[in-house]
């Protein structure tokens, strides 16, 4: 809890009182537009749980709110940091507890949403303590992963912890060598050791709601909205990307651009595979990523889940729903 003055800390801990809507799912399932309806309905400020959105340069790609809603309602961690700045799961749930404890000192409601699995869990359920890195270990491990290729590196997490293996993206090492890692030195698996964690004291009432919906309309919703994304410009805004960080991409050191929907169209740009392949990989890869996130959510996190609104009427029936909890 932030230290204010006897006044003001009358206002703060009534105003914590009031619960924090926490809006998560798997990718292109409706959060933002739930989030937004919610804070239009109830006056709140929205806090964006989303890795990408933060950066002012990813915004088709990242699926960003439009300009219109970003100036109906304040928005936080969004277009706040330039490419290549670093900003963790870390620093992220930090910045957060104390932004929404400052939303509530105004007499204000603050909703979270996105889907970025470990900044959502640093805000909920804090972080266990895990071990410092141990270099002779990575050595070794990165030895093994230039060896034997990440495919039997991420064979070898399934074997030992599943449930871990399960949230990472096969294709990215950095999470995959760092679970190994962990493993080797405390011989406890990164799922037990984060079920060991204290829940994070924050001092803030959180309702965590996923929005849930069949398999197959979720996948055929995330093709139609890779469509979209490239109707709106997604392939200029990439290349744009791409010309600018040539030479930090050449050198796989900026996480941001390693995402779904601009790896696929760098490949492309590239001359590794055609502008059809880059395209049906995003789809692919977004699918994944979506399925990734749902094993997170019902795995790690404490979640009610809902249907997740096919229309207008059933936006409205879960705004109302929500706005009276």
């Amino acid at each position: 809890m932030l230290i204010t003055g006897q006044g003001e800390e009358k206002l703060h801990q009534a105003t914590d009182d009031q619960a924090v809507h926490v809006i998560l799912g798997p990718t292109a399932s409706g959060k933002s537009a739930l989030a937004l309806a919610l804070a239009k309905k109830t006056g709140a400020e929205i806090i964006s749980a989303d890795s990408r959105q933060i950066y002012r340069e990813l915004d088709i790609g990242s699926a960003k709110p439009s300009a219109e809603s970003l100036r109906d309602i304040k928005h936080h961690f969004i277009n706040e940091k330039d490419i290549g700045e670093p900003f963790t799961a870390g620093d992220f749930a930090i910045e957060a507890i104390e932004r929404i404890h400052n939303i509530h000192r105004k007499g204000l409601r603050a909703i979270v949403t996105g889907g970025s699995t470990l900044y959502l869990q640093g805000l909920l359920e804090g972080f266990a303590d895990l071990p410092p890195g141990n270099q002779e270990i990575r050595k070794k491990l990165l030895h093994e992963l230039e060896c034997t290729g990440k495919d039997e590196l991420y064979k070898k997490l399934l074997l030992i912890d599943p449930e871990q293996a399960a949230t990472l993206d096969p294709t990215k090492t950095q999470r995959l060598i760092r679970s190994l890692e962990i493993i080797e030195i405390t011989g406890i698996s990164v799922t037990e050791l984060q079920a060991r964690g204290k829940k994070a004291q924050t001092g803030i009432r959180f309702l965590v709601w996923g929005l849930s919906m069949p398999r197959e309309k979720l996948y055929n919703r995330i093709n139609q909205r890779t469509e979209e994304m490239l109707e709106a410009g997604l392939l200029a805004e990439a290349a744009m990307l791409h010309h600018n960080y040539r030479a930090m991409l050449a050198h796989h050191n900026i996480s941001a651009l390693q995402s779904v929907g601009y790896q696929e169209l760098f490949q492309y740009f590239d001359g590794k595979i055609d502008l059809a392949k880059a395209i049906d990989l995003i789809k692919q890869h977004t699918r994944n990523y979506a399925k990734r996130q749902l094993t997170f959510f019902k795995n790690r996190l404490d979640v009610t889940w809902a249907d997740a609104p096919e229309n207008e009427s059933e936006l409205a029936a879960l705004v109302e729903r929500l706005a009276n909890l």
